[in-house]
């Protein structure tokens, strides 16, 4: 983050205009009350009852938070419930004919499952695993694409009150068996393939090495994808033969208590170690369902479409957990945004008349690069609420976004939270506050937020430091529950405090602006710089799609901006680079220009769309790439390398 007192970015925040959120949405909203602040506020801890009562409980909680002054923190003490009951069995009822999930796989491909048919899907499953000798606390790792057996299985283990290990679909062996060795899983589940861009992947190759690398025995279920019949040899079983065997069976679902974790997924490595998480059953699930219902205003005759990877906690909180125990109808898709066209996202909203669609930054870069002509050349208007993850949103792909996908019409919810968090913590109530386009919003009802200095101090608006989160909420990871990963605050004897290693900046009216990591802070010549504000900067600049931007080692600045930049079509480089030099001189200072300034038609990234700047910090410096697994246009870094002066 910067160094300086930020008040030109302050002023720009202060200077856009307030959108307000339209009337015909908040007539409809699901929190429309502004009050709902003050009474969160007034009621702390027990407004988060509310997020409670949207679940089914086995045993009801005795309270709603014990220990509120320090770890250990108890969310709904003394209260059992099961995740697979509060997703399934609790709305069969009243819809058990209507859609639970949709899946819209390989072109020509698609399924779809009512809740009475996720119910008989995830019980014989649930038998199955049973039957291989899984029971409660054990954990389960899947290791399985975008397919509708994925969050089947899931929902199979919670049933059971198994713990599951979902490992994205695109790592690679080595980060399987990481992940194997590191949770003692006995049982894997994966497929023997499946189809990306027209190609059949051989995720069952990756998955033998895996195994073989692990120094436990693993047994490993193999679901049929390529129709290619695949030798299973001992310790292998077929995923259709299990579940057929089982078809028809009851699994009576395991209470849990609330504190019981209910997963584990590790952080995504791409910038360092991965990081278990362990979320609980209770809290975490009362979270998701709260945010799924007030900032993603889901319903349950809504089709809505988070459209993150399971792999991931966007695809865990968004896709299966929150829309699930709300009743919602909620989309799989097992593809990319433009494979076999780039309009491939919009004619599943049309199809599908989606109400609510939620995707990453990144994404609507993308979108706008390809350009207007295909959202334009469907009908977008059953589009309620549009919905940003992963990373901060830049100004003009807000607007882009909401002219272009939302018809001018429809609000955006920028959501930040992380796999640690486990559910959204900052955004804007899209019933009740008004949006400003590149700020995030407060922090929700319920939940405390300050931005403070190196010392730990508050600052106020306009001034960059780092984001700190000051209370407790039920999404909390078990570490952080208990108190084994409550940082620094711990040791220098001030009260608690979850600092997510990101920097921020508030504007007067208490909006928050995402700065990225403070780990990506650029130190050039002794001032830092925030990532996010240098590439915020390029991304205003006309001609710019998207960028991003990383320190190379400078003989004699120590460190020099190099700036990778996606330009729109037929742009002439030459007179853009000046234009983005005069911008980052203009909004930051001379110091702060890039000394390099590349174009390329992309950038570098995860198959969940986070830029992977670790590879463009490589190329800038030469270094080796290390593990380029999670990446999803491989292709890109050789022409990055060449395009890279030495």
């Amino acid at each position: 983050m910067t160094t300086g007192d930020g008040s030109g970015r302050a002023t720009a925040l202060d200077d856009r205009p307030a959108i307000d959120p339209p009337a015909w949405f908040v007539e409809q909203a699901n929190v429309a009350d502004p009050a709902v602040y003050d009474q969160f506020e007034r009621e702390w801890p027990d407004c988060w009852q509310r997020a409670a009562d949207l679940l089914e409980w086995h045993d009801p909680p005795a309270d709603v938070l014990r220990g509120a002054d320090g770890p250990p923190f108890e969310w709904f003490p003394e209260g059992r419930l099961n995740a697979s009951y509060n997703c399934i069995d609790r709305h069969l009822p009243e819809r058990k004919n209507q859609l639970a999930l949709i899946w819209e796989g390989h072109v020509g491909e698609s399924r779809s499952y009512t809740y009475r048919e996720l119910y008989r899907e995830v019980n014989a499953v649930a038998a199955a695993l049973r039957a291989q000798g899984v029971e409660a606390d054990d954990v389960v790792t899947i290791y399985l694409p975008m397919v509708p057996e994925l969050p089947v299985v899931m929902l199979a283990c919670v049933r059971l009150g198994v713990i599951h290990n979902v490992v994205f679909a695109g790592f690679s062996a080595n980060a399987l068996a990481e992940r194997l060795e590191r949770t003692g899983s006995s049982l894997l589940v994966t497929c023997d393939g499946y189809y990306r861009r027209g190609s059949a992947v051989a995720q069952k190759n990756k998955a033998d090495n895996a195994r073989l690398a692990v120094d436990h025995d693993i047994d490993v279920v193999v679901l049929d994808r390529l129709g290619r019949d695949v030798h299973l040899g001992e310790g292998y079983h077929d995923y259709d033969r299990l579940r057929e065997a089982y078809d028809g069976e009851t699994v009576e679902p395991v209470p849990r208590d609330a504190t019981d974790t209910l997963f584990r997924i590790y952080t995504s490595g791409t910038t360092g170690e991965p990081k278990a998480v362990d979320h609980t059953t209770g809290g975490y699930l009362s979270h998701v369902a709260w945010t799924s219902h007030a900032v993603l205003d889901v319903k349950p005759e809504d089709t809505y479409w988070c459209s993150a990877d399971i792999g991931w906690i966007t695809g865990h909180s968004y896709i299966v957990y929150g829309p699930l125990a709300l009743g919602t109808t909620t989309m799989l898709y097992n593809g990319t945004p433009d494979h076999p066209e780039k309009d491939r996202l919009w004619d599943i909203v049309e199809e599908y008349a989606v109400d609510v669609f939620y995707t990453a930054p990144t994404a609507v870069r993308a979108f706008m690069k390809w350009g207007t002509e295909h959202p334009e050349s469907h009908d977008l208007s059953s589009l309620r609420l549009l919905g940003t993850v992963g990373e901060p949103i830049d100004e003009p792909a807000w607007q882009w976004y909401r002219e272009h996908i939302g018809g001018g019409e429809c609000p955006i919810v920028d959501t930040w939270w992380q796999t640690e968090t486990g559910a959204i913590l900052l955004s804007t109530l899209p019933g009740v506050d008004a949006m400003k386009p590149g700020a995030a919003g407060k922090p929700l009802p319920g939940v405390e937020m300050s931005v403070v200095d190196p010392v730990g101090e508050s600052v106020g608006a306009g001034t960059a430091g780092e984001l700190v989160v000051t209370s407790p909420w039920p999404g909390m990871p078990q570490s952080l529950r208990t108190g084994e990963g409550w940082g620094e605050a711990a040791d220098r004897g001030e009260e608690w405090r979850y600092a997510p290693e990101d920097g921020a900046i508030v504007d007067s009216d208490g909006y928050l602006t995402l700065l990225g990591r403070i780990d990506d802070a650029i130190n050039v010549a002794g001032r830092r710089f925030s990532t996010m504000e240098l590439e915020s900067a390029i991304a205003g600049v006309e001609g710019v799609v998207e960028a991003a931007v990383v320190g190379a080692d400078h003989a004699t600045t120590g460190t020099a901006v190099y700036a990778y930049v996606s330009p729109t079509s037929n742009c002439a480089e030459a007179a853009l680079r000046e234009r983005i030099e005069r911008a980052v001189e203009s909004a930051i200072g001379s110091v702060a220009v890039p000394e390099t300034v590349v174009f390329t038609p992309e950038l570098p990234k995860t198959r969940s769309g986070k830029v992977m700047r670790r590879l463009l910090t490589a190329v800038a410096n030469g270094d080796e790439l290390g593990d380029i697994s999670a990446l999803r246009n491989p292709e890109i870094l050789g022409e990055l390398r060449s395009a890279t002066p030495e």
